[in-house]
């Protein structure tokens, strides 16, 4: 009798554990493996950051992506919702963001590890951010189960969220500068579109 249940009980959570297309596992394995490397990345930056700043906001987003990636770990792995619903990344920067170019050395590959930098690191940091961002937006589109998809989809904002707090971080060290057009070019682009009238 207690085989009997326990076969049945096994079978269910097998049936729960079974609501993933197949496309959607590859997309499952391809975003925890790439939170992992997100993750392993910020453990080797966080030792050659030099700015205080810079490296708190990687101990707020490394424990902000591990959470994440624990209860997407939770979810995939049951196909039910995890034991704490996706959170809101809050960033702690300001919005001003600092126009005009400013004069700077140029740009080279680094030829050895002593020359990693703090805008370096915000660089690449930045750049896992982001293509972490658009593989969930992608992604979210084709995953099946409701949890995960949700869970993926709201979390593109996060992402954002870390983008921007990365590049305001950037940008007022003039690591991420940002030019602006003149100013009746400017003028003629934010004019060039009108309003549409429905079309019923």
């Amino acid at each position: 009798m207690n085989q009997g249940m326990n076969a049945n009980m096994n079978s269910g959570m097998n049936q729960q554990n079974m609501n993933h297309g197949g496309h959607e596992m590859f997309d499952a394995h391809e975003i925890l493996a790439g939170f992992i490397s997100l993750l392993d990345q910020y453990v080797l930056f966080e030792p050659l950051i030099q700015d205080q700043e810079l490296k708190r906001i990687l101990h707020t987003q490394h424990h902000f992506i591990t959470d994440l990636y624990n209860i997407s770990v939770e979810a995939f792995s049951t196909g039910m919702d995890p034991s704490h619903p996706t959170q809101t990344y809050k960033m702690d920067q300001n919005n001003q963001v600092v126009y005009g170019l400013q004069k700077m050395s140029p740009k080279k590959p680094m030829t050895s590890i002593n020359e990693v930098k703090d805008a370096g690191i915000s660089a690449y940091m930045l750049g896992l951010v982001k293509s972490t961002g658009s593989l969930l937006a992608m992604t979210s589109l084709e995953i099946t189960n409701p949890v995960l998809r949700r869970m993926m989809a709201d979390s593109v904002p996060n992402f954002i969220e870390m983008g921007y707090e990365l590049f305001l971080y950037q940008n007022k060290r003039h690591y991420y500068q940002v030019p602006q057009l003149a100013q009746q070019d400017m003028v003629q682009m934010l004019n060039s579109y009108a309003p549409s009238n429905y079309l019923v």
